[in-house]
């Protein structure tokens, strides 16, 4: 998060707009959304004026709703935020953890909500599925800062285009759908190269060696990571204890 709450400009991971009407949750918020590896954007009062709600390019929206706002109140902050995030995922956390809050918020446009009552775990863990499910929906896959756009078949990690064959990207892309889960050799065998046997080949650690010096190699850190036993796995995180990149 930007010194100023605002996300800083050129960053390339996933943005998500928050808005709470305590400052003080707010910030505890954005911190835990950062720590699990997006950018953020805290917004101001709407009451000021919606310009700064419009004028960013987050990926979900994020809307807290106090403990002591009425059903009304909370209803028509509902749908404000549902016209401004248009068919990017709404996501409200009612501080009140009670089913009729819950209902009001998803009865009125949103895509998921939550009585949270400082469960951040859970907040971050709604909002990659939400995001994941998003990008899935438009094409796209996320992984960290690993961008694949199945439609294009073009794929970029932290706004660097990497350009690969057919087999590389589809090798990619399934791994893509399981973030941090191993693949073995055997489904990528049978989901890449439609082979339901081993043809006693190294073609996949072939191309899975292919793929990580493009989408690796000249990076912070590695994203591909071979687990002994198990296969292969993308895990958006820097440093994954117990895997090996050898």
């Amino acid at each position: 998060m930007h010194p100023s709450g605002m996300a800083a400009e050129g960053d390339t991971k996933l943005l998500v707009a928050l808005y709470h009407p305590e400052p003080a949750v707010a910030a505890r918020i954005a911190a835990a959304v950062v720590a699990a590896g997006y950018a953020v954007d805290v917004l101001p009062d709407p009451d000021a004026g919606l310009r700064p709600w419009l004028g960013q390019c987050f990926d979900l929206l994020l809307l807290g709703s106090p403990v002591d706002a009425t059903a009304a109140d909370a209803l028509a902050a509902v749908r404000l935020a549902r016209s401004v995030a248009g068919r990017r995922p709404l996501f409200v956390l009612t501080d009140r953890d009670s089913r009729d809050a819950r209902l009001t918020a998803l009865s009125g446009g949103a895509d998921d909500a939550l009585g949270w009552r400082g469960n951040l775990p859970e907040v971050t863990a709604r909002i990659a599925a939400l995001l994941r499910r998003s990008l899935m929906a438009a094409g796209q896959l996320g992984v960290g800062d690993l961008r694949i756009d199945l439609i294009d078949r073009r794929v970029e990690r932290a706004g660097q285009l990497i350009r690969m064959p057919q087999r590389e990207f589809d090798l990619l892309a399934h791994l893509a759908r399981v973030p941090g889960r191993p693949m073995s050799r055997a489904a990528l065998l049978k989901a890449v190269w439609r082979i339901d046997f081993d043809p006693g080949t190294n073609r996949v650690e072939v191309h899975v060696a292919r793929l990580r010096a493009k989408i690796d190699r000249g990076f912070d850190w590695p994203m591909l990571h071979t687990i002994k036993g198990e296969g292969y796995a993308l895990h958006p995180h820097r440093g994954v204890p117990g895997l090996t990149t050898c």
